[in-house]
């Protein structure tokens, strides 16, 4: 899987190769205690100064290094899909090399971190399913006609232990017909092909 980062995202990190080594892994590391405690108007004004530009330029490095940084530990992106998807940015292949183990070091303490984090997304918590089989009706009474029903149990990821549930229902070939549809859709994620389309979406 490639990231697709926005114009925006693309020009937050354009300040990057105007600074060294040590400055990115700073701005990692400020990216991760933004993550945990929330952002620190002086954090970004004494880098300012240290650095000497203004502190949105500070403020926008550090916020589109965490973007990329999250949503890689997010989709757990492989190392070639990592650097495929900075790749758009037209970093030196040494700026590359340095984000990229900037995300193998933190991706483990960035996902953990997420995990936390309150959210409005419903997630996963059971599936319970059942097969009904129709094997006859009056007008066609050598006729079978299999039905799948699966509840989904849902439950909030912002701490509270609400429930809440969904039926589908679906025919078997149906849902071989799906799940074929999206083993497929994966695969052409991976290929050559498609990773050069992503490349170039603007």
């Amino acid at each position: 899987m490639l990231l697709v980062l926005s114009e925006e995202h693309k020009e937050h990190l354009s300040f990057l190769p105007q600074v060294d080594a040590a400055v990115v892994g700073e701005f990692g590391r400020i990216a991760l205690e933004f993550l945990r405690r929330g952002a620190s108007p002086k954090v970004y004004e004494g880098a300012a100064r240290k650095l000497c530009v203004p502190v949105e330029m500070v403020q926008h490095g550090v916020e589109g290094l965490m973007f990329l940084m999250t949503e890689s530990s997010k989709h757990m992106i492989s190392e070639v899909d990592f650097l495929d998807s900075v790749l758009v940015l037209g970093f030196s292949e040494e700026l590359n090399q340095m984000l990229l183990q900037l995300y193998l070091q933190h991706h483990s303490q960035i996902r953990s971190i997420l995990s936390h984090l309150p959210s409005s997304v419903p997630a996963y918590h059971n599936l319970e399913w059942r097969l009904d089989v129709q094997l006859a009706r009056r007008s066609a009474r050598q006729q079978f006609i299999p039905m799948l029903t699966m509840r989904v149990h849902l439950t909030r990821s912002d701490g509270h232990s609400d429930f809440n549930s969904r039926i589908l229902q679906t025919d078997p070939s149906t849902l071989l017909h799906l799940i074929s549809t999206l083993e497929a859709a994966l695969a052409a994620m991976k290929t050559g092909h498609a990773r050069r389309i992503l490349r170039n979406i603007k």
